[in-house]
């Protein structure tokens, strides 16, 4: 008898149908309207293998959240560094970069304030390197947004409000220079084309030709 994956089921009774997907941990979930147990199972057993694709993609992935209890890489500017934990006996909780691997001194051992700081570094980059990127697309693009936000998302890199405030997901300094200057000239494309259609891209191309290369490297990256 195969056995069947481990899994999160929702039921939600406005759906008409059954719906797999995963989470950032490569975790399955189930989402459907009140069905018998029986259907769930034989539906699991019918797509065993692409649930095993889908889910060995997910692992494979850059700039997974971190496991902070064993060996982790920190995703900075499209390079792996190692972390190191270091118990000391100061109160409290420090990152450290020096360009070659990421030191995280603490007290208390506690994966949410390591998050915390490790969140608050990407921040800080980003608000140190997006603003001037932007401000130098813009210009050679002739496209001028009325503000520059950032904040922590799942699933955005980026977003173009319909008053041409450009949002940045801070995640994106886990990725590589020239993957974070497309999605800094896509957002700005969005102040003049609020849609993805054949005009839209071709003003991306005209000042990124190889973009299609940026989209296809931000695909094996997680937010």
């Amino acid at each position: 008898m195969s056995l069947l994956p481990q899994y999160t089921h929702i039921i939600n009774p406005k759906l008409k149908h059954i719906y797999l997907s995963f989470d950032d941990e490569g975790n399955l979930v189930i989402k459907s309207p009140k069905v018998a147990q029986q259907k769930i199972e034989q539906l699991l057993l019918k797509k065993s293998s692409w649930i095993n694709q889908a889910r060995e993609k997910i692992q494979q992935k850059k700039g997974k959240p971190l496991d902070f209890s064993s060996d982790a890489e920190v995703y900075f500017m499209g390079e792996a560094y190692p972390l190191t934990l270091l118990q000391h006996s100061k109160k409290r909780t420090h990152l450290d970069f020096d360009g070659e691997a990421f030191r995280l001194f603490y007290h208390t051992y506690d994966e949410r304030v390591f998050q915390t700081h490790l969140d608050r570094f990407y921040k800080t980059e980003a608000q140190k390197h997006i603003p001037g990127h932007v401000a130098c697309w813009a210009q050679k693009m002739r496209l001028s947004p009325s503000d520059v936000r950032f904040r922590k998302t799942k699933r955005q890199w980026g977003s173009c409000s319909g008053k041409n405030v450009l949002s940045f997901n801070t995640m994106m300094m886990k990725l590589p220079h020239d993957v974070i200057q497309y999605i800094i000239v896509h957002e700005l494309t969005h102040i003049k084309h609020k849609h993805h259609q054949k005009a839209f891209w071709q003003l991306v191309e005209r000042y990124l030709p190889d973009y299609k290369e940026q989209v296809a490297e931000l695909k094996n990256y997680m937010t």
